[in-house]
């Protein structure tokens, strides 16, 4: 079972994702939280598995809460959802940890996929995010941030190194096993080392070194 906390300052928002999420077999929603200070506060309490994190909200906006959840050891992952698709808000949202970036009108069927993907360890990008993301990358990228991006990179084992690539490229943890010849647990190591190597706090910052090395 997948538990889910709801951070939301928008009391029908609240209430219409945990009606829908409230229909699926493998999800629990534990508990709603009107801003981001009381959302940690519940995180302690409730030990969710993912939150679903709305961005403008106020006492505590969704990008610190979710800068402070991942500075914490274990924390769940987070989901930004918002009415707002602009380039800063998906970067930020990725730079504070953020495992996914979805629209509020996202259609039902494509959030409930979502939580189940950053619950099993991969991140999930609306296609807009993602277009967003591309783009910028494309649009910055100069001879410092390849340097930069290699130098980091050059504290990856081989192994390690063709993983990252892996998760450049945008595959998941079962992918990258099978087109490794790794079990999935080895995998998870290796992007758990990968983090930490590369002082990042999710697997769409690891894709971005990769993308800036030029590696994919």
């Amino acid at each position: 079972m997948i538990r889910v906390l709801i951070v939301d300052d928008d009391p029908l928002v609240r209430s219409a994702l945990s009606l829908m999420l409230g229909g699926q077999s493998d999800l629990e929603v534990v508990g709603e939280a009107p801003n981001g200070e009381e959302g940690l506060a519940l995180v302690d309490e409730l030990a969710p598995h993912v939150v679903l994190m709305d961005i403008r909200m106020p006492v505590m906006d969704g990008l610190e809460a979710t800068q402070v959840l991942h500075r914490r050891p274990s924390p769940p992952s987070v989901v930004v959802l918002t009415t707002f698709d602009a380039d800063d808000h998906v970067l930020r949202a990725v730079a504070s940890g953020a495992d996914g970036f979805l629209l509020k009108d996202t259609p039902p069927g494509d959030i409930v996929a979502a939580i189940r993907t950053v619950a099993a360890g991969d991140p999930m990008l609306s296609p807009s995010a993602t277009r967003s993301l591309v783009s910028r990358l494309r649009s910055t990228t100069s001879s410092d941030r390849v340097a930069t991006a290699s130098d980091r990179l050059t504290a990856l084992t081989e192994r390690e190194l063709e993983v990252a690539v892996c998760v450049g490229r945008g595959l998941s943890n079962s992918q990258i096993a099978s087109e490794l010849y790794l079990s999935i647990p080895t995998v998870k190591s290796h992007v758990s080392r990968l983090l930490t190597k590369l002082g990042s706090t999710n697997r769409v910052q690891v894709a971005m070194v990769v993308h800036d090395a030029g590696l994919v």
